[in-house]
This record gives structure tokens, sequence and C-alpha cells, in this order.
């Protein structure tokens, strides 16, 4: 990627959240078992990143970006709203990673995180261009919402220990 110039804005996404505007940005995020999804419109040039943590909205509560059918379909959305067409759309994946030590291996959370992202992208019409899901380390990202790229380094994997105080 080329330098950061300072007509670009950049943007830490947390958990639960997106953004896609029409103003380029460098959007930083950090994933485990949460799955990123980025959209770029290929004619327009513009694009837009979510942050999930969990796969479906349950019903119960308001619908939140937390989840991943929620978090795809807004992202669409607010893409659509800026003036790009599903038709011109990429998208590429990242994250979904196993959390064995976190206790997430019982309820395979990356794993159905990834799945419902595909699916989604899927019924969207929007193809997957690039991804890097699954596995067992986490990802740090840099998407230019401009230009489509996504950069990604593997986090170092960690054990989270309980001592005794």
């Amino acid at each position: 990627m080329a330098k950061a110039t300072p007509d670009i804005a950049h943007h830490f996404l947390f958990p639960s959240t997106l953004l896609a505007e029409s103003k380029p940005h460098l959007v930083q995020t950090i994933l485990g078992s949460c799955v990123a999804v980025c959209l770029y419109d290929t004619r327009i040039g513009i694009g837009g990143i979510n942050h999930y943590m969990l796969p479906l909205w349950t019903g119960n509560g308001l619908p939140s970006p937390k989840y991943g059918d929620v978090a795809i379909d807004l992202l669409v959305e607010k893409m659509l709203s800026l003036g790009a067409q599903k038709r011109n759309m990429i998208a590429k994946v990242f994250g979904g990673a196993s959390q064995n030590n976190l206790g997430h291996t019982l309820f395979e959370i990356g794993k159905r995180n990834i799945a419902i992202a595909e699916k989604n992208l899927y019924q969207h019409g929007i193809s997957i261009e690039g991804k890097s899901t699954g596995g067992d380390r986490g990802r740090k990202i840099l998407f230019n919402t401009a230009s489509g790229q996504v950069l990604m380094t593997f986090l170092e994997k960690f054990d989270l220990k309980v001592s005794p105080i």
C-alpha cells in the first residue's frame, strides 16, 4: 500500500461496528473468532467494513452489527446508499479463528461466523475475491476503503492462563 496521505482518515474499527463512507479511510481492526467483511465497489471506488462477534441475531433485543447476519445486511445497505451497486461489489473476508483457549470450541463461533459471511454474501450476489479465515491465530487487518486493498498480519498465538492470587 502506498504511504498514507493526509487526506485519508484513519479509523480503528471496534467489534460490533461498521464503517462505510464516501470519504477514503484506512480502517484497522483486530480479529480472533470475530469476522470482518470488507466490501468494495470496483466501479465507483468506495469500500466499507464490518466487524461482528456472533453469527446470528436471535430476535431478542434490537438487531445489532454484533451479529453477522445483521452486520452484513447493514453494510450492504450502507454501501448501496453511497451509490454502490451489488453487481460491482467484491468482498474480502477475514477472521473466524478457533479460540480454543477462550472456551469457544464447544460452540465453534469462528466457523459459524465464517459460514454466515459466505451464505449472506452469496444471497446478496456478492463474490468473495479474497479471504483469510479459520485456523487458530488472530489477525490484524488494515483496509483501504478507496482502493479495496487489505493488508493482513497474523497475531502471535497466546494462551490465556488464570493464575491463583
